[in-house]
């Protein structure tokens, strides 16, 4: 698909290695039959630290080869809430619902993570460049038929799966504290989520890893223990309730990950 050759030269102008440096191979150990981790991922459009996430984190995912024992699933529909006449309003206003829903319609219409992150990786990319009304470019730039994914959040298809994610959302066990909201194998990681790497990694149980894990693991300096004990998020997160300066947001967010980066480099 050519989409997904556009999406790797993306991925290599916009994205660092987490784990090592640019030169380390990411080639894989072949692996025998094993279940794939399940990673979940509850975030929403137009949260700073959301975009932060997924253009610096979780593309690490896919550009280190860890999908080849993990199955992402994403849920667009974060901190939202659904009134008692079915409608849903959005943390960051109307275009945040909008952006929700066309990332919803876009899952819907390529349902292989696959085909519908790199558009996702592009919108939430614009977004975290604060360039919110250059989404629709991504149709183009991946070189993608818009037409199913616009008929699909204007018929209000995309509003009844949004509604269906708010279900899911709202049904986690434990349940979802802020986003981004991330789950692995069934477990939170809470605010340690910048390390979903590393934990993919430790829940895998077939008897080989990717390379890329076997580096991740060794390179570790922080030890994954009990975030959901600390009063204060070692990362950043937006609660529900939460309605802080988005240039203030945008900045911590930036703060956060170049902070974290350097520490790697130490």
């Amino acid at each position: 698909m050519e989409s997904r050759l556009i999406f790797i030269f993306f991925i290599f102008m916009f994205t660092v290695n987490i784990c090592s440096s640019s030169t380390d191979s990411t080639e894989i150990v072949p692996l025998k039959e094993a279940e794939k981790v399940q990673v979940e991922v509850y975030y929403e459009s137009l949260c700073p630290y959301c975009e932060n996430f997924i253009v610096n984190y979780l593309i690490d995912v896919f550009t280190e080869k860890i999908d080849a024992i993990a199955d992402v699933k994403l849920y667009p529909y974060g901190n939202a809430k659904v009134n008692s006449n079915g409608n849903i309003t959005c943390q960051h206003g109307e275009q945040e619902c909008l952006l929700n829903t066309v990332e919803t319609c876009a899952i819907n219409t390529w349902p292989d993570v696959h085909d519908h992150f790199p558009f996702i990786f592009c919108v939430e990319r614009y977004l975290y460049f604060g360039k919110s009304d250059k989404w629709e470019s991504c149709f183009e730039e991946l070189s993608l038929d818009p037409k199913p994914v616009k008929d699909c959040y204007t018929s209000g298809l995309g509003n009844q799966l949004e509604l269906q994610y708010a279900d899911v959302t709202n049904s986690l066990q434990p349940p979802k504290k802020y986003v981004p909201w991330v789950v692995v194998d069934g477990t939170p990681l809470y605010d340690d989520y910048i390390y979903i790497i590393n934990n993919i990694c430790r829940m895998y149980k077939g008897p080989t890893l990717p390379k890329a894990c076997l580096r991740c693991l060794a390179s570790s300096k922080n030890p994954i223990g009990a975030p959901h004990d600390r009063v204060i998020p070692l990362h950043p997160v937006t609660y529900a309730d939460e309605s802080s300066s988005p240039i203030l947001s945008k900045l911590r967010s930036s703060l956060m990950s170049l902070m974290f980066k350097r520490n790697l480099a130490a």
